[in-house]
């Protein structure tokens, strides 16, 4: 089976071609192209909605062409068409799903939905097949959530963010230490020449019973440190960015082992844009075989979309799509 995934939830246009093995089951990935607004975005310090889904219309063809050519994938050979339908940007997600849905009507091409926070778990299942049940931590500048993957097609939410997600917390952060955005990269660097004894920020809700999250309180730990400090320094810098990535490290990985150890999974899933830090890898080692993606394929792309649309293959009518912003867990 051959399939074209779509992904245009937020500022990257993606498109992906993958070959999955019905018998095995195996994913191979015959492309993956992704063009981003980001440099724009950089300038304003985050998204802005109406420039991302500019962006959108501009790419999204010349994305799907280069896939197509990239795969040595013809039209005919295409099988069936994944689209992200939501979460994301209202704009951003009705190019691509408006772009499915006429390709799925021109090339008589079945069409599968994929929520975009499933499509992030599915990543880890391009090149390796996890064992389940297992423990997928969603961890990226909009969400981070911890559901419990039962099998293909059953998820269970176990807990997420009650406010400010991971990566948005980093890009907040990010902008106090006047370091570029995302905040996510650049706080990492910057923590390699840091001191994360130094500033002990809080570790909110880690010893509370459930899985739930919470990071506004140690983005305002550190806003109150920055106002105690005249001047920054490059040094003071790297230390507050290491005092951070710790404390936020420090919450998601036993958040996710204790999860992982309560509900007996055979496997850790990792994923999201955030799942890219290698502090963050290191942490989430354990007794139980940890899976992330590549980091290519760790922020927003299409072969993440095809792959979860392979493992639950649910094709619908074109007509029945809609873009859904505000989608979540089931």
């Amino acid at each position: 089976m051959r399939i074209l995934g779509i992904e245009t939830s937020c500022d990257e246009t993606s498109a992906a071609i993958v070959e999955a093995n019905l018998q095995a089951p195996t994913v191979k990935l015959l492309s993956n192209i992704i063009s981003s607004s980001l440099p724009l975005h950089a300038k304003t310090g985050g998204i802005i909605p109406e420039i991302a889904a500019r962006g959108q219309v501009k790419y999204i063809i010349p994305v799907i062409e280069q896939a197509l050519k990239e795969s040595n994938i013809y039209r005919p050979e295409i099988d069936t068409i994944a689209v992200t339908y939501g979460p994301g940007l209202i704009g951003s997600l009705l190019v691509g799903v408006e772009t499915a849905k006429t390709l799925s009507y021109v090339w008589n091409k079945p069409i599968i939905p994929v929520n975009h926070l499933i499509g992030h778990i599915y990543a880890n299942f391009i090149y390796e097949i996890p064992k389940i049940p297992a423990l997928a931590l969603i961890v990226s500048g909009g969400h981070t959530d911890l559901v419990l993957l039962k099998e293909h097609g059953k998820i269970k939410w176990l807990g997420g963010t009650r406010d400010d997600a991971a990566g948005e917390a980093f890009d907040k952060i990010g902008r106090l230490l006047g370091l570029s955005y995302p905040g996510g990269p650049a706080i990492e660097k910057a923590a390699q020449q840091g001191k994360s004894n130094r500033f002990t920020f809080p570790r909110p809700l880690l010893d509370s019973e459930d899985f739930d999250f919470s990071f506004s309180g140690l983005k305002t730990a550190v806003f109150r440190e920055v106002q105690k400090i005249k001047k920054l320094n490059e040094q003071m810098v790297n230390d507050i960015s290491a005092g951070v990535q710790s404390a936020v490290i420090d919450v998601l990985a036993q958040k996710t082992l204790k999860a992982a150890q309560r509900y007996k999974v055979r496997s850790i899933l990792l994923s999201g844009g955030v799942a890219a830090n290698q502090k963050l890898r290191e942490a989430m080692q354990s007794s139980i075989e940890l899976f992330v993606p590549p980091k290519n394929l760790c922020t927003d792309n299409a072969a993440m979309i095809a792959s979860a649309a392979f493992f639950n293959y649910k094709p619908i009518d074109w007509r029945h799509i809609t873009a859904d912003p505000e989608l979540y867990f089931d």
